[in-house]
């Protein structure tokens, strides 16, 4: 079995773009830890930190086929981990800006102005997890949700199990769980905006 450890970036690359599992994964050991240390000094979190890394990889991977790099590959890496950095901030800091929002909801009994435009901050914030989800789960979450599929019906329409449409929808559940924390559970419960559950 030929080694792709001694191959350039610009080589794996090539073969990335050409669907060669091998070559992404020698490009994720080559730079995976690197990564890491970089998001989790910016981060302070081990768990936020592997998560913006798996998602600079993902987004790689998906976009391998046809990107052209203007750049190293260090550096296209670097700054797809730097954007992933900054929505992280902006995501948590829309967050913030809820909770406080919601608080002061709660204990004024009042409406205030900026409530609805935090709602509709946090509806966008819900929208991009729920884009971001894979091909498969973001269907059956959709269908679950907008269309108030069954398992069954689900089921049915892709052609698939009742036990795969269950685990998908969980996992898509859970993703947007860990993406989105607490906060859109009393979102969801406050304002009735999706139906989750």
């Amino acid at each position: 079995m030929k080694t792709y450890a001694h191959l350039s970036d610009e080589v794996l690359v090539d073969l990335v773009r050409n669907a060669d599992e091998r070559a992404f994964t020698t490009l994720y050991d080559r730079y995976w830890a690197m990564l890491y240390q970089h998001a989790r000094r910016m981060l302070q979190n081990d768990e936020e930190a592997e998560d913006v890394v798996q998602e600079t990889f993902v987004i790689f991977y998906n976009k391998a086929a046809t990107m052209q790099l203007k750049e190293t590959f260090s550096g296209y890496l670097y700054a797809v981990i730097r954007n992933r950095i900054l929505n992280h901030f902006n995501h948590n800091k829309v967050k913030r800006k809820y909770l406080h929002s919601l608080k002061q909801f709660e204990e004024k009994g009042g409406h205030f102005a900026d409530y609805d435009i935090r709602e509709k901050q946090l509806a966008v914030l819900i929208e991009q997890e729920i884009t971001a989800l894979p091909a498969i789960q973001r269907e059956i979450f959709e269908l679950s949700r907008n269309h108030h599929l069954t398992y069954k019906e689900i089921a049915e329409k892709l052609g698939t199990t009742e036990n795969a449409v269950r685990s998908n929808l969980g996992r898509a559940i859970k993703s947007l769980r860990i993406k989105l924390g607490d906060v859109v559970m009393l979102f969801l419960k406050l304002i009735l905006f999706f139906k989750l559950f």
